[in-house]
């Protein structure tokens, strides 16, 4: 056994090895893989946030349904600008929708005669003679689509309003509540026969007849203090702490105006 062991070949020497503990050899230093570990901790902690947010929204999206995300739209959409008023506008646009406004009416009968006659070599032979009693009735007011802009004003809780002057809206005869009351041909049936043209006669002469009584009532100014009375009730509701309602006067030719312009059915 010693021979053998004796004879046995030398053993190699051992590889040394990195001393790890010293960092010594070290090829990969320690210091280099902090930034990875730091972006996998990152990446690692966005990721859980993200998770969290998603699980939130999901949350939400169930206990609220459509809710949730439209407060999501309306967060995220920019807020239209404020449109202005124009307040003068929105008072004749709130005026006018009553158009026409009657505001007085003045009713009463009229009897009026109408003759027509028969004549011979400028020699009168007959005469007939109708009498018809007639209801009329006229209408005043103002137009209230006449109204502008222009004739609108504020100054600061104080309202104006200029109204159009009142007229005659419309007039006639109704007929009704109207009849001929006498017709005549005169002594021995001599007179004319011409009823219906004397009783368009008639209702045109009680048509004008009332109308003058109308406006020698005053129709006109009862007219206008009543639709400023009106005028007012409309625009009590604008925000305006005070409303102040003219009216502009009758114009001259009103009645007669309209007394010209009237025409019986």
């Amino acid at each position: 056994m010693s021979w053998a062991l004796s004879h046995l070949p030398p053993r190699p020497n051992p590889i040394p090895r990195p001393d790890t503990s010293s960092g010594r050899n070290n090829p990969r230093p320690r210091h280099g893989r902090l930034p990875l570990r730091l972006l996998s901790t990152l990446a690692g902690s966005l990721s859980g946030g993200m998770l969290i947010l998603g699980m939130i929204v999901g949350i939400g999206v169930w206990r609220s349904g459509e809710q949730f995300i439209d407060g999501i739209k309306m967060a995220l959409t920019p807020q239209p600008p404020e449109e202005q008023v124009d307040v003068r506008t929105v008072v004749v646009q709130q005026v006018q929708g009553a158009s026409e406004l009657t505001t007085a009416v003045f009713a009463m009968e009229a009897v009026v005669p109408s003759t027509s006659s028969r004549t011979i070599a400028n020699y009168e032979v007959g005469k007939t003679t109708l009498i018809y009693v007639a209801y009329g009735e006229v209408r005043a007011g103002v137009d209230l689509s006449e109204l502008t802009p222009a004739d609108v004003r504020t100054s600061g809780d104080t309202l104006r309003v200029s109204l159009p002057p009142p007229r005659i809206l419309d007039s006639k005869i109704d007929v009704s509540r109207s009849d001929v009351y006498d017709y005549s041909r005169g002594f021995l049936g001599l007179g004319p026969d011409r009823a219906p043209e004397l009783q368009e006669k008639a209702q045109e002469a009680a048509l004008q007849k009332v109308i003058v009584a109308a406006c020698e009532q005053g129709i006109l100014q009862e007219a206008s203090t009543r639709a400023e009375s009106v005028v007012a009730q409309l625009l009590v509701n604008t925000g305006f702490e005070k409303v102040d309602i003219v009216s502009r006067p009758p114009e001259a030719t009103g009645c007669a105006a309209a007394g010209d312009g009237a025409s019986a059915p």
